[in-house]
């Protein structure tokens, strides 16, 4: 039989780790309504401040996005030849158009994008971040007067929103390109069945949600890897803990995001 002691160890544990769950959510929408204050506060652009948004700007978007282009161009063009063959070979070609634009576009494109800035900058920048405040940057900062958020991570979350955001955007561009060239090649001739096509699938309601999607996407990918590294969100045995449980954070959100787009999309 299990005695009242483990039991009671059992309770105690489980209460614990859900109380460090709801606080490290807790301290996550904090954060957010900080970046969000101090976003919106004039005092946040000073002459040296949009120096190091500027920097953090070119850093975060500019070496991607050729590379992140050329890739969205090469999926495309082989999910569109898929796509298409797939429904030539059923007697279904008239819905292949809405089926590219709806998988790239609006379920693909934005996720694999925010994945992808994820990985290659707002983690990286997260983990600098962690660095600064282990070796006591961010204090001596605050002791100089200076604020570490406004200064060090504000710039941050702003570069990782606004790539994300650009590159969701200019790879739908490429994408739509992409797959217009595979299936009707370099004419215009089906440039009017496209255009109608594409206004079919993007609906007023369906536009908005994929906007909100975008954003959100970029929120959370620039803000939850940021707030990792500034507080001790989660504590765990090692630091390889703590990054990762902030990763499964982040992908629980893109998830959750992405569930909830799918639901409003088709339900």
């Amino acid at each position: 039989m299990v005695s009242i002691a483990t039991l009671q160890h059992a309770v105690t544990g489980t209460g614990r780790a859900a109380l460090v769950w709801l606080m490290g959510w807790a301290r996550i929408i904090h954060f957010g309504a900080l970046i969000l204050v101090l976003t919106l506060s004039p005092s946040s652009y000073s002459r040296d401040s949009r120096q190091v948004l500027a920097r953090h700007l070119y850093a975060n978007t500019a070496p991607i996005l050729l590379g992140f282009s050329l890739l969205c161009a090469l999926v495309s063009m082989v999910l569109t030849r898929i796509v298409l063959v797939t429904a030539l070979s059923y007697g279904l070609s008239q819905y292949a158009l809405q089926v590219v634009i709806r998988v790239l576009v609006l379920e693909l494109i934005p996720l694999t994008a925010a994945m992808f800035v994820a990985l290659r900058c707002t983690i990286p920048a997260g983990a600098d971040l962690s660095r600064m405040r282990r070796r006591g940057e961010l204090e001596a900062l605050r002791r100089r007067g200076m604020d570490p958020v406004a200064h060090e991570v504000l710039p941050r979350v702003v570069a990782g929103v606004f790539s994300s955001i650009t590159l969701a955007a200019l790879s739908c561009v490429v994408a739509l390109l992409t797959a217009y060239v595979a299936i009707f090649g370099f004419t215009t001739t089906g440039f009017v069945v496209y255009t109608r096509l594409f206004g079919q699938v993007f609906t007023p309601v369906v536009t908005l949600i994929f906007l909100l999607k975008t954003l959100f996407f970029s929120l959370a990918v620039a803000l939850i890897p940021m707030a990792s590294g500034v507080y001790d969100i989660i504590t765990g045995p090692s630091r390889t803990s703590v990054e990762m449980r902030g990763l499964v954070r982040m992908f629980a959100v893109l998830l959750l995001l992405e569930v909830s787009s799918l639901v409003g999309n088709y339900y």
